[in-house]
């Protein structure tokens, strides 16, 4: 047996189609098409180019389609959480989506609080407290009196909206729909009682799908246009890192495992996987989040800022003309060794400090923060780099503490999965950092998540535990081993750590 899935996994800062080669033991990936993506200022506000996105889409169907046509069996897209827009009637797309990143819900979270109490917010939709969450985002759609809720008929995550412009199906798929704090991982029903209480009409969201759902075949005209005349619409865990968590090559039993995972990109998302929610004061006092893993499993874990500092250190650099060492193009190879020759320890920061949401300049961010904490500021771009790499992996030990305290069980692996795990050093950092081996890959483990989800909804794999199998067959995996030697350095690091985060 001889398959061919696609997956379109879409970031926040790129997105990628690729194509998953399955012979029923291994997967074999082809990338055919990648594309930047990122937010667009207009008038003040941060929105997704949703029109653009869809032309890229377009474009990577026609790559996939002119090589393979009706031998790809299924497609399916994964993204990122929170972001949505709206469907009016007849199918009306209401505006393009907001950006998360997008200032307009500071303050929003205490302004909720003095409509539903946060244990009570907590209580009906178990996940963490970010100001951009949907729920906040949807109440000051609220306060502004916005004309789109007036006339919405269908509520749709991003993902949601591209399979609707793939297959013609509106629907809200169940992991993503978790991210929104509008739905209650208990009853895995939206949490209406909750909407209402902010005036948010509740008609708007629909049941929530499953992975591994098929939607129904590609619109007539898209296949036709592209050659994907065989391809059905499957929804894989739409948000990228339940996609992500599918691909870890842990061996350990399914709902008792002995390891952690940080999916890593511009966000780190690092958790535990749980055969079911754990809504309680351990969760509420470290800001945890319930969030729908595949095939009934729960992802109870925090966000942690990520590759984003160090990506929009090397945007802040190239737009004042920096170079590498070609002259030209100031890579990723250039900032890894400008990291590696800075001393480490010089200064940390906060990764999730508010500061570094959405800075104009992150570098001066990160030496703003450095003096506003009675550090000397980084000396250079080597030393600012090192002090975000340090941090992100203590940030990794301390969110691991907290882990263990929920599961009440020693971790004794980190699994990293994505493209973030191709920095070497800060894959070493973590290790000592955290004092545990680090299991690297796949890189591509969003994409490969969202393949084998594919392929579990056509019945193609079995399960969970089958599809982790395949993942430790096709992949290579690069283990990081912690340095005994290093490990009081690391120590005294992580208290002078704790203190900057207070």
């Amino acid at each position: 047996m001889k398959k061919s899935y696609l997956a379109i996994d879409m970031g926040a800062s790129s997105g990628r189609h690729v194509v998953g080669h399955f012979d029923g033991k291994k997967i074999e990936l082809e990338e055919l098409y990648r594309y930047e993506n990122g937010p667009v200022d207009m008038n003040g506000s941060l929105y997704w180019d949703l029109p653009g996105l869809w032309k890229h889409v377009q474009n990577g169907l026609r790559a996939v389609g002119s090589k393979y046509g009706a031998e790809i069996a299924s497609v399916g897209v994964d993204t990122w959480g929170v972001d949505f827009a709206f469907l009016g009637r007849g199918g009306e797309l209401l505006g393009n989506p907001y950006c998360y990143r997008d200032p307009r819900t500071d303050g929003a979270m205490e302004r909720a609080f003095q409509t539903v109490s946060r244990d009570e917010i907590f209580a009906q939709t178990g996940l963490q407290f970010m100001q951009f969450n949907s729920l906040y985002q949807l109440m000051v759609m609220k306060e502004q009196n916005s004309p789109i809720l007036d006339v919405a008929e269908r509520f749709l995550q991003i993902p949601d909206l591209f399979h609707w412009l793939l297959s013609g199906v509106e629907s809200n798929e169940f992991t993503n729909a978790t991210t929104t704090q509008c739905f209650n991982p208990q009853t895995r029903t939206w949490a209406t009682q909750l909407l209402e209480k902010f005036g948010i009409p509740t008609n708007l969201f629909a049941p929530t799908a499953e992975p591994g759902t098929t939607l129904g075949s590609l619109r007539k005209s898209l296949a036709d246009e592209t050659g994907l005349t065989a391809a059905n619409v499957v929804l894989p865990g739409t948000h990228d890192t339940a996609s992500a968590v599918l691909a870890v090559p842990s061996a350990s039993p399914l709902g008792t495992p002995d390891w952690a995972y940080v999916s890593l990109g511009t966000w780190a998302l690092v958790g535990i996987e749980s055969p079911r929610p754990v809504v309680d004061a351990t969760v509420a006092k470290y800001n945890f989040t319930n969030e729908g893993g595949v095939c009934g499993t729960t992802r109870i874990l925090k966000n942690v800022c990520g590759m984003w500092l160090l990506q929009e250190c090397r945007r802040a650099w190239m737009q004042a003309g920096k170079t590498g060492a070609d002259g030209k193009t100031l890579g990723w190879e250039d900032l890894n060794a400008w990291t590696a020759a800075a001393k480490p320890f010089g200064a940390f920061v906060d990764p999730d400090a508010p500061e570094f949401l959405a800075p104009s300049d992150m570098p001066r961010t990160v030496a703003e923060f450095a003096k506003k904490t009675g550090q000397a500021a980084p000396e250079n771009e080597g030393a600012t780099l090192r002090t975000i790499v340090d941090s992100l992996a203590l940030k990794f030990r301390r969110v691991l503490e907290m882990c263990e305290e929920i599961g009440g069980r020693k971790i004794e692996t980190l699994h990293m999965v994505g493209g973030g795990v191709q920095n070497k050093l800060l894959m070493q950092a973590t290790a000592d950092a955290t004092g545990r081996r680090v299991v690297c890959g796949p890189i591509e483990g969003t994409g490969v998540g969202n393949i084998l989800m594919q392929a579990i909804g056509a019945g193609d794999v079995a399960n969970v535990v089958e599809a982790r199998e395949i993942v430790r067959n096709s992949f290579e995996i690069v283990e990081y081993e912690p340095n005994a030697a290093a490990r009081g350095a690391w120590d005294d690091a992580y208290g002078r750590f704790l203190k900057i985060l207070g």
